[in-house]
């Protein structure tokens, strides 16, 4: 009788603590983040090795651009998946964002780790589109003397084309329009835009001709034709 009462009072424990969770994860996809932190750090305590709470934890911290916390979570992750290509990314971007808060003299010191998890995610999937477009980014911006460089960035571009159309023009629009190649940048994105029609191209074309073109006139027509 006694193990039945300890059974129903265990039982009734993990329902709750499962609650929590579920409660959590809606607060979560409604972007309470802060309400859905709380539930998740207590739900942790009790089931320390549910990663899928950790995840949501370090994408919590991400959200609020908590850099050192996400960075802690995703490495936990990282590290017991080593095999994961999702992982090594979001590590990758939390140490890439928080690069961006430091000092550059400090930042020069997280390139390297930076770029290794970009390119580990990259290694482990090879379909992994979001890993790419992150070393597109970070090969662009990076200055030439700490490791930045078109060629690598048309080498994953070129990837992306392989993998999606959309992203890869997307992808040659953005190393074009960086190196005020906008012209060129405009090709790609309207080929991207004539492939995907999404909001995302559009917006890229459309802030094209609005910001770099200062065409008023051609940016209304565009946002007239996708509005339709």
């Amino acid at each position: 009788m006694k193990f039945l009462s300890f059974l129903i009072l265990l039982i009734s424990f993990n329902m709750m603590a499962d609650s929590d969770f579920d409660k959590a994860e809606k607060l979560y996809q409604q972007e309470k983040y802060q309400q859905a932190k709380v539930l998740f750090e207590s739900y942790l305590k009790s089931n320390p090795n549910n990663y899928k709470t950790i995840e949501y934890l370090g994408d919590i911290a991400g959200h609020q651009k908590k850099w050192d916390e996400a960075i802690k979570y995703y490495k936990i992750l990282k590290t017991q998946f080593s095999k994961s290509a999702d992982y090594w990314y979001k590590y990758g971007g939390a140490l890439g964002m928080k690069a961006k808060s430091v000092n550059k003299f400090k930042a020069l010191g997280m390139i390297d780790d930076v770029e290794n998890a970009f390119l580990t995610a990259a290694k482990l999937d090879v379909n992994h589109i979001d890993s790419r477009w992150a070393l597109v980014m970070l090969y662009i911006e990076l200055p030439g003397i700490v490791g930045g460089s078109e060629v690598k960035a048309v080498k994953f571009s070129n990837e992306l084309m392989e993998l999606s159309k959309v992203d890869g023009y997307l992808s040659k629009g953005y190393i074009d329009e960086y190196f005020n190649r906008y012209k060129k940048a405009e090709v790609s994105y309207i080929k991207a835009h004539e492939i995907g029609n999404s909001k995302t191209t559009f917006q890229k074309l459309y802030n094209l001709y609005l910001n770099k073109f200062k065409d008023k006139a051609k940016a209304t027509k565009l946002k007239e034709q996708f509005e339709k």
